[in-house]
């Protein structure tokens, strides 16, 4: 398969049907992941208000759940909007931001998963590792030594969801196939908000095609490949985040070249 002509497919279809991403997500990322959205040409919206998020969804061709700043009021936010994507077929992308943490981020990760139609869930290797009982995280960064690709199955396993495990490279598992992307830079880590990013071009992504798994690969290669353009001439992290949204809004018209993913065996 031709990814670079995949991604490029995906990002046109995005840039003509304009569709809408829902996001309740965490105060440090909100801005940035509406602007990610707006440059892989779809439309924000961060409506968080239990008393809108119902019908704000159904309208919606993606829902993004970031566990990230949580409260009581959001918990019921994300809850009542994924039951309204279920009922309205739109595919929910989950971001489990510092499981295994707080017991309150755990157990709101794993109620999601329970109580909703999940499509897609992305995090590093503590948080997805926290929620099958084998990751370490401290705050919300991955502290232990486990391996992505065992992190990813055992999740898959457990929960049927498809899995991406990003960190220095990515992890994709889904029905009868795995995908690894090797593209992204180390700066990446030097920002707040790339992993919420990253999660943002999955959805992104899902609006279109018919495979959440290679949907999911093709967003975190073609972000991946956004941020080793930005990170050229070796930036600072202010210049990089800043580079890295411009770089994502030009894929489109310098396309994906250099994409690297490669389906390996199950």
């Amino acid at each position: 398969m031709n990814y670079e002509v995949k991604a490029v497919e995906t990002l046109r279809i995005v840039a003509r049907n304009k569709p809408l991403v829902h996001h309740i997500t965490n105060i440090v990322v909100a801005n940035d992941t509406a602007n990610l959205t707006l440059g892989l040409g779809a439309l924000p919206v961060m409506a968080d208000a239990v008393e809108e998020v119902e019908e704000m969804t159904a309208s919606a061709k993606a829902l993004i759940l970031n566990i990230g700043t949580l409260s009581g009021e959001s918990i019921e936010a994300m809850m009542r909007a994924g039951r309204s994507a279920a009922a309205h077929n739109v595919p929910i992308v989950l971001d489990p931001v510092g499981a295994g943490a707080t017991k309150l981020r755990t157990e709101t990760a794993l109620r999601i998963l329970e109580e909703l139609p999940v499509t897609v869930v992305r995090g590093n290797r503590g948080e997805i590792g926290a929620l099958v009982g084998s990751g370490q995280v401290r705050g919300v960064e991955a502290v232990g030594d486990e391996d992505p690709r065992d992190v990813a199955r055992r999740f898959f396993e457990r929960f049927g969801v498809v899995t991406a495990v990003t960190g220095v490279f990515d992890v994709i598992v889904g029905k009868n196939k795995v995908f690894e992307v090797h593209n992204g830079h180390p700066l990446l880590a030097r920002i707040t908000g790339s992993g919420c990013m990253a999660t943002t071009a999955v959805g992104v992504f899902l609006t279109t095609g018919e495979d959440p798994a290679l949907q999911t690969a093709l967003a975190l290669g073609s972000y991946g490949v956004a941020a080793e353009r930005a990170a050229k001439h070796e930036p600072g992290p202010g210049t990089f985040r800043s580079k890295l949204l411009d770089e994502a809004a030009a894929l489109l018209t310098k396309g994906v070249d250099g994409i690297d993913i490669r389906e390996v065996e199950d």
